[in-house]
């Protein structure tokens, strides 16, 4: 067990199913920021902030999640809005997913982690991959007060995003890639066709809102573009009667960042744990735990943007129209810093995960506690990787297959 093993398990989700944009990344990471013609690459922390806060952004340019939005539900919506409505739909967000619309929802995915988990008291493996696409399809659900088996939203959800993704891969278009994801985005919007009749989810205006479907092909994903999608949730919530009008175009959206974000992120979390022997930290500190995984393995490793206007990032001009890719896992330090339960990387730093600025994941104390709660659950058994295979087909750098076993029984119930 070392740190260096796990550093290279969890390299195998990037050098599988998205070689090509590795190598990019740790070609040019060197500069804090370089431009390669009309793209500007950020990989320093205060080139990723000012990407984020010194940059005006454009929230509806081809390619972003805001673009996207815009196509689902002729604008409007929480990603594409400016100003005092985007200030404003981002406080119903918050609000909603404050602490206690997290107290309100824990029971949905520790019944699931209860339940799912079981079988390591009886030595039995499971594949967490599993684990994360059902608690991530529960919360979805609660959140959206649908009646939909959670395994079928979850699947729905990443089938829409991956699909997404391969069409605005580089090169000639291709019928067959966008004829494949306007048939994952109208499943997925078949499913939350209860958001679609009502224009709300659970109580009204003051529904949450996560779901995801997509009456566009590219609305599930714009590749690493979920990054925004989740900055606006992480099994979110919206409080704000605007937001609840807008239907399943929003729930669309926050469903597919949701969902797709914990599949990646919580299997890639634990297999570090148990590659690093971080157990006992789960026990002993387990925010400062949760905080350094989620730091290295940076779920959303990049953001897609475009700029509204000229601006500078670290220094280097920006122009109207340039394509920003700001790189969260370099901002962070993921690529050279190991996870540090007892000295953890400073919260200003480690929030970083979640975007900065106006930009920053209204989400992010849900997305801790469920990464919390599903390694705290898992601590007991000490359970060891078995077997992993990446996931060539998703959207974000991901696992298809975690197979945890357990080395110990717990000493008492948990």
């Amino acid at each position: 067990m070392s740190q260096a093993r796990a550093r290279r398990r969890d390299r195998q989700v990037y050098l599988r199913s998205h070689p090509i944009l590795f190598a990019l990344m740790a070609a040019t990471r060197r500069w804090p920021a370089t431009r390669i013609g009309m793209t500007v690459l950020a990989h320093s922390r205060s080139a990723f902030t000012d990407g984020l806060t010194r940059v005006p952004l454009d929230r509806t340019a081809e390619g972003t999640t805001g673009g996207a939005a815009g196509r689902l539900a002729g604008g409007g919506l929480l990603f594409d809005q400016e100003g005092d409505d985007h200030r404003g739909s981002r406080r119903g967000l918050a609000e909603s997913l404050g602490a206690d619309g997290v107290d309100r929802l824990r029971p949905v995915w520790t019944d699931v982690l209860d339940r799912r988990l079981k079988p390591l008291a009886d030595g039995t493996p499971i594949d967490l991959v599993e684990v994360a696409a059902e608690l991530s399809g529960a919360t979805a659900a609660a959140l959206l007060d649908l009646n939909v088996d959670p395994l079928e939203l979850a699947s729905a959800a990443r089938a829409a995003a991956a699909a997404g993704a391969r069409e605005h891969l580089p090169g000639l278009p291709f019928p067959s890639r966008r004829r494949a994801a306007e048939q994952a985005a109208a499943h997925l919007n078949a499913l939350l066709s209860p958001i679609s009749a009502s224009g709300s989810g659970p109580g009204g205006s003051q529904a949450p809102a996560t779901g995801t479907g997509a009456n566009d092909s590219r609305s599930a994903a714009t590749g690493y573009g979920l990054g925004d999608s989740r900055s606006a949730a992480d099994g979110s919530g919206v409080g704000d009667s605007r937001s609840a009008a807008s239907g399943s175009g929003l729930a669309a959206m926050l469903a597919v960042a949701a969902i797709n974000t914990t599949v990646a992120g919580l299997p890639r979390a634990a297999a570090w744990c148990a590659d690093a022997d971080l157990w006992e930290y789960a026990e002993t500190a387990p925010e400062a735990l949760t905080s350094e995984l989620l730091r290295v393995t940076a779920p959303t490793p990049l953001l897609p943007r475009v700029a509204a206007a000229p601006g500078t990032i670290a220094g280097r001009p920006v122009h109207q129209g340039d394509r920003l890719i700001l790189i969260t896992r370099h901002a962070v330090d993921a690529h050279h810093r190991d996870p540090f339960p007892t000295h953890p990387a400073p919260p200003q730093v480690a929030q970083l995960v979640f975007g900065a600025g106006p930009h920053a994941c209204p989400g992010a104390r849900l997305a801790r506690a469920q990464l919390t709660d599903a390694l705290t659950a898992l601590a007991p058994y000490r359970p060891q990787v078995t077997r992993a295979r990446a996931d060539r087909r998703s959207a974000l750098p991901s696992w298809s297959t975690l197979i945890l076993t357990p080395t110990t029984k717990p000493t008492r119930p948990t």
